[in-house]
């Protein structure tokens, strides 16, 4: 018994699935032959309200839409019957720049019923069903969260449903939304006879012939002569009427599969030659970005040589100063040699006035005081000399001790004996001297600087 009532489930789920989806595919078919009559239609008259052909698209959507919605349940537990415009409203909430807010905001329309179908007008005069539809799909949350399993919304044909209404993007409705005909709370109906037609297959028409031919036959055997020529007429004339309908049917499929193609070929060559003015202006963007390229390498080259060639001119400048630096301080520092000769020249300089009188001779030049110097000490006998020489280092000594510090040397005092500032250093020492000495006469001669 339990076998038999798991059988009699499984039946019945069986029937319920195959009912289910026999529903959708029902609908989505006849909303498809519904938006190619819109279609047709759109191109020979204005649609709006009172268009037939509207008015069932409208049914038709409305069928799909509310296809196995849930109802709403109450605080005690009741389910009241609700409307597609709830779903719309919670799933189509955030589409960009929509008109769920101007719709709930209208004063005319109060029912949900009525605003539903206010939306679907509004959507269709701007041209946005479509995405309104695949915005709400794409909400598979609250979509589950409407309908119950094997909803049209919920299974694989709603993708067609989308597909379908983005033709309706090239028909200009015009609508008037002012309430009347929108709050009606009678079910719309379905109209299908637009969209049912029988076609009689060819092995059906060759039956049927053949039918003809043997109620001719059998009637021919107890039948006049005119009999058999009016049987014979008949038969004529329906083989010329079946074949004229044979013919009729084929030129039909032909045409429309002609339509088709001619529609598929214009698609084609629009995309094609969108594909071309792509292609065109990708090519012109490369060109120009190839071209820029080649500029910007031709100015940073330039760039590069020109900071080569200033490099190139800083580096011989600084040789240059280098080259300039050596030689100025090569010809303005003396020889080791020539500054020991000098500074000997001064000591036996300090030493005459240490011990005797000046002589009254004027020196142009160190190199002047030197070679006299020289001589001087040259003319002297080595016993003489020897003599000098200590006197004079015991009168320079004493000559430290008494005015100056004792120093390693005079060099160092002295700095260049060759420059300018050591001549007049010099000079400057021997007028001190001179004012030091009262027996020495201020306009003797003297060492005069240069």
């Amino acid at each position: 018994m339990a076998s038999i009532n798991l059988g009699f489930n499984g039946a019945r789920k069986k029937a319920a699935a195959r009912i289910r989806a026999v529903e959708r595919r029902n609908l989505i078919t006849v909303c498809r032959f519904s938006v190619k009559t819109l279609i047709d239609r759109s191109c020979f008259e204005t649609i709006d309200d009172t268009s037939a052909e509207f008015i069932n698209f409208v049914s038709i959507l409305e069928h799909i839409l509310s296809h196995r919605l849930k109802g709403q349940v109450s605080w005690f537990g009741y389910e009241s019957p609700r409307s597609f415009w709830d779903y719309i409203r919670v799933a189509c909430i955030k589409v960009p720049h929509s008109c769920i807010h101007s719709i709930e905001n209208m004063e005319n329309v109060r029912s949900s019923r009525a605003k539903g179908r206010a939306w679907i007008r509004v959507a269709l005069m701007e041209k946005r069903l479509s995405e309104y539809i695949s915005a709400a799909l794409r909400d598979f949350k609250t979509t589950r969260r409407f309908y119950e399993e094997g909803a049209v919304v919920l299974g694989e044909e709603a993708g067609l449903l989308a597909d379908t209404l983005i033709g309706l993007n090239a028909i200009d409705f015009s609508f008037c939304l002012k309430g009347e005909g929108l709050d009606e709370s009678c079910p719309v109906v379905i109209d299908y006879t637009p969209y049912l037609k029988f076609t009689q297959t060819s092995d059906s028409i060759s039956s049927d012939e053949e039918e003809m031919r043997t109620l001719g036959s059998s009637g021919s055997e107890a039948g006049t002569p005119e009999s058999h020529m009016a049987a014979s007429l008949m038969a004529d004339q329906s083989t010329w009427y079946s074949k004229s309908k044979r013919l009729e049917q084929k030129y039909r499929v032909v045409l429309e599969q002609k339509g088709y193609l001619e529609e598929l070929v214009r698609l084609r060559e629009a995309q094609l030659s969108e594909s071309v003015s792509q292609n065109k202006s990708l090519l012109q963007q490369l060109t120009d970005t190839e071209i820029s390229h080649k500029v910007e390498k031709e100015q940073l080259e330039i760039i590069i040589l020109e900071l080569q060639d200033q490099l190139t001119v800083l580096k011989n400048h600084d040789l240059r100063s280098r080259q300039e630096l050596t030689s100025h301080l090569t010809n303005q520092w003396p020889s080791p040699g020539t500054l020991d000769t000098n500074a000997v020249a001064l000591d036996t300089l300090l030493c005459r006035k240490r011990t005797g009188p000046w002589e009254d001779k004027s020196f142009q030049s160190l190199e002047q005081l030197s070679a006299d110097m020289s001589l001087s000490q040259m003319s002297l006998d080595p016993a003489q000399l020897n003599t000098h020489s200590l006197d004079g280092k015991a009168g320079l000594t004493h000559w430290h001790r008494e005015g100056k510090e004792d120093t390693p040397s005079l060099r160092g005092l002295c700095g260049s004996l060759t420059s300018m500032a050591s001549y007049k250093s010099l000079a400057s020492l021997k007028s001190s001297e001179y004012l030091a000495s009262p027996t020495t006469d201020m306009t003797s001669p003297g060492l005069t600087p240069s």
